[in-house]
């Protein structure tokens, strides 16, 4: 009835020796026919459990096309897509073209049943990477629907309660105008701080202590004091509300967190235990260490800047490129000090007296700093520089690029990844308005369940849930 069989050639009695069946579909305007024993290659596909039940004369096909009628098959799909997905008959394998959309490619092979490990390599991660930045998307919708929701804690013990809000309050800004307030005030004392900790430097505003050691003037003492305490506090909230402590307490962001606060107790501990011990010279360097540490306050500012974060991610993809450079940068500076030393050893008032001296030259030669402090004299050693130079200058510019444009990605990955969420929440939202105009009028008449409302995007990203009215169960004139 579906099929009919066509006659491949015939012998010289005029008999036919050999027949196939075949099935006619239209994908879109785009009218084929197919031969049954090419798409029972793969029986669990679509066409070919088509072509099973069209061959035994079926009679309800609906569940598998869209339409059938005159001993055609139609489909309301992608023609251009179904030309790639017909090549695993053929071939056995599929390659996407060029222009078509990996997400709408992804949701053909689904509605035609062919598996994605028939994909080529280079198709199949085009389609990994598509996966992935649906999945950020998600990620993102997912945490802007939360920040804008209000607290629930229906359910929930008053202790879990209350760390649910803390947490919310601590680390999601835009949750209300209390955690917007507490990260415009943490913004600024990092910026205070930081401050404070470099004019606590200047020689004219400190001050001497009691064995004539300077130190800071008593205002740059309570300010650093005052955001110490603010930071601690901060931090021990956020470790009280976080749901995974281990997790919490090994975050990179957390960790600078940490070493934010430590020096300040480190060093009130050894005033504390009184000036004899810090006349020590291995407390003295140690105390000097510490000291150091306050710096990590200014890598706070990561936390309230996508820009810096951004640039991190940018960082860590170019792991390979860095380590390139280095590469590049370490050989040049081990070959050419050697050469600079050894040609350098004729001139009576050499500058070069060892090759781990000259180190320091290469590398602000190579890097084209040139401080002047170290400079070769002799002809053959400036010729050396030179090339030095040279290489330095290639060595760096070559590497840089894909660092470059590494940042350019991860930015502009970041940029879309935010347009898209936003995106999404205004589909949601006016799906909610429009699904709320709607079910108004039968609000008296009709219980509430629990339905999930999709966003109406290409990719339909199911995030959103909301409570629905049931339709009911008659047809509609």
């Amino acid at each position: 009835m579906w099929s009919f069989p066509r006659q491949r050639f015939v012998d010289c009695s005029g008999s036919e020796a050999s027949g196939d069946v075949e099935i006619v579909v239209n994908i879109g305007g785009l009218r084929q026919v197919l031969s049954v024993d090419i798409l029972s290659r793969y029986p669990d596909t679509r066409l070919a459990e088509l072509a099973s039940l069209a061959a035994g004369n079926a009679e309800d096909l609906s569940e598998l096309c869209d339409d059938y009628g005159g001993g055609e098959f139609y489909f309301d799909r992608d023609p251009d897509a179904f030309k790639c997905i017909m090549e695993v008959y053929y071939y056995g394998e599929i390659h996407m073209k060029r222009g078509i959309c990996p997400a709408c490619f992804r949701d053909e092979m689904e509605f035609w049943g062919v598996e994605e490990d028939f994909l080529d390599e280079c198709c199949r991660a085009n389609l990994q990477e598509v996966k992935e930045e649906l999945a950020e998307i998600a990620e993102k919708v997912q945490s802007l629907l939360v920040a804008r929701e209000k607290v629930r804690t229906v359910g929930l013990s008053a202790w879990k309660g209350l760390q649910v809000r803390t947490w919310r309050l601590m680390e999601q800004p835009d949750s209300s105008v209390a955690a917007r307030i507490i990260a415009v005030i943490s913004f600024i004392l990092i910026l205070v701080s930081s401050v404070a900790l470099c004019a606590g430097t200047i020689p004219e505003l400190q001050t001497r202590d009691a064995q004539d050691n300077p130190t800071e003037p008593p205002a740059l003492v309570a300010i650093d004091t005052a955001c110490i305490i603010w930071f601690t506090v901060e931090y021990l909230l956020r470790l009280f509300a976080a749901p995974r402590k281990i997790r919490f307490l090994f975050s990179f962001m957390n960790i600078i967190d940490c070493l934010a606060i430590l020096p300040y107790f480190i060093l009130l501990t050894f005033n504390q235990l009184g000036s004899s011990l810090l006349e020590l010279s291995n407390v003295q360097q140690a105390v000097q260490a510490v000291r150091i540490l306050r710096v990590a306050r200014v890598l706070k500012l990561a936390r309230h800047s996508s820009g810096l974060q951004t640039l991190t991610f940018a960082l860590r993809s170019s792991c390979g490129e860095l380590a390139l450079l280095l590469m590049y940068m370490g050989v040049g500076i081990f070959l050419f000090s050697a050469l600079g030393y050894t040609l350098e050893q004729s001139h009576p008032e050499t500058l070069f007296t060892s090759i781990p001296q000259a180190f320091w030259w290469a590398i602000i030669t190579m890097t084209t700093v040139g401080y002047g402090d170290v400079y070769p004299k002799t002809t053959l050693g400036r010729c050396n520089a030179a090339v030095s130079f040279l290489c330095g200058v290639i060595a760096i510019a070559l590497p840089i690029h894909p660092i470059i444009n590494n940042f350019v990605v991860v930015y502009s990955k970041q940029q879309v990844l935010e347009t898209a969420a936003r995106h999404e929440i205004r589909l949601m939202e006016l799906r909610s308005r429009e699904f709320g105009a709607d079910t108004h009028a039968r609000k008296r008449t009709y219980s509430h369940t629990h339905t999930i409302c999709t966003a109406l995007s290409d990719t339909q990203i199911p995030l959103l849930e909301e409570p629905s009215i049931p339709t009911p169960s008659h047809t509609s004139p």
